[in-house]
């Protein structure tokens, strides 16, 4: 029953992002026009904190601050875009999002111990916060109002089934930020599904170190025939990797952005698993401006889920267009 409301849930964002899509070239266009400001609300001007854990020079995050921006300038938001990927940093951020009273909070939860204080601390005091990408398990413990992501156990174990049906025989998933309870339910989760799957750690800031740690692993251990990152950045690294160790190892993901499209196109990396971060973003300033406008909720009292979806080379011509618009 959970994954058939999940699918639900999915499709149902799928078909939201879509129209994102749509207003947003629309808009694009219109600029070019007398009819620039056409579909943006006239509603009074609002402050939104968006508050994510993302770390410098992760691609990911691109897209999700996009749909942000997109969901902004259609509901007339000043949008307040800060990241820090240290859990007590970004739990500052929180709090000065809060000394600068703003109209509403959209934040990330991957470090949810860190974050709970000053979460609780701004919903007490009277400003809704929604939260996006990480912290399923964690959101409704602070009052906060929806959660937009996947559920990233069941995503893992759609990984793992995913890997078990390709016939793969030992998967070495790798980790770019200890701490992070997302990442950490994407390989628990594989390795529920598909046993023979072992992590390793490495620090996600530093490419070159990356690079090295897998091309090691590979070296050492010759039985590993794919490779499971859990972003788009580190997939691409990780098929250099595979290069330098002569490995035969298959590289596989979590996560895109356009140059892992055009990998998957490609035939550099297999697939990956699409949470559509575009949409997390979008929909979070969109449920802040909905329920300050309108008092409205998404959700029911549950997650709503943006994922998990398989791309791979049966489906990437499909979402191309997609991500070279910055969207996908």
């Amino acid at each position: 029953m959970r994954r058939s409301r999940m699918s639900l849930l999915a499709a149902g964002a799928v078909t939201a992002l879509a129209l994102a899509a749509c207003s947003s070239s629309g808009g694009k266009q219109s600029t070019e026009g007398d009819a620039g400001k056409a579909g943006t609300a006239t509603t009074p001007r609002m402050t939104v904190a968006f508050i994510t854990h993302a770390a410098p020079g992760d691609t990911f995050w691109d897209l999700v601050r996009k749909g942000a921006e997109d969901a902004a300038k259609k509901d007339n938001v000043d949008l307040q875009y800060q990241s820090d990927p240290d859990g007590a940093n970004q739990a500052n951020l929180v709090q000065s999002a809060i000394d600068k009273k703003v109209d509403g909070i959209a934040v990330t939860l991957a470090k949810p111990d860190a974050m709970k204080a000053n979460v609780k601390k701004a919903v007490q005091g009277g400003v809704p916060v929604v939260a996006l990408n990480g912290g399923i398990d964690a959101w409704k413990s602070m009052g906060v109002l929806g959660y937009f992501g996947q559920d990233e156990r069941i995503a893992g174990q759609a990984a793992g089934e995913r890997l078990t049906k390709d016939g793969a025989k030992k998967a070495l998933c790798v980790i770019q930020e200890q701490g992070h309870v997302g990442l950490e339910a994407r390989c628990d989760g594989t390795k529920s599904t598909f046993p023979n799957t072992e992590k390793i750690y490495v620090t996600g800031t530093d490419m070159p170190s990356v690079q090295a740690a897998i091309t090691s692993k590979l070296q050492q251990d010759k039985s590993i025939d794919r490779v499971l990152t859990l972003g788009a950045p580190f997939a691409l690294t990780a098929v250099k990797s595979v290069k330098d160790a002569s490995s035969s190892a298959k590289v596989v993901t979590f996560d895109t952005n356009k140059d892992l499209v055009g990998a998957i196109k490609g035939g550099q990396v297999e697939w990956a698993v699409d949470q559509q971060p575009y949409l997390q973003g979008y929909l979070a300033v969109d449920s802040l401006w909905l329920y300050k406008t309108n008092g409205n909720t998404i959700g029911g009292g549950a997650a709503t889920l943006t994922g998990p979806a398989f791309i791979d080379n049966t489906n990437v011509a499909a979402v191309e267009k997609f991500a070279s618009n910055g969207t996908r």
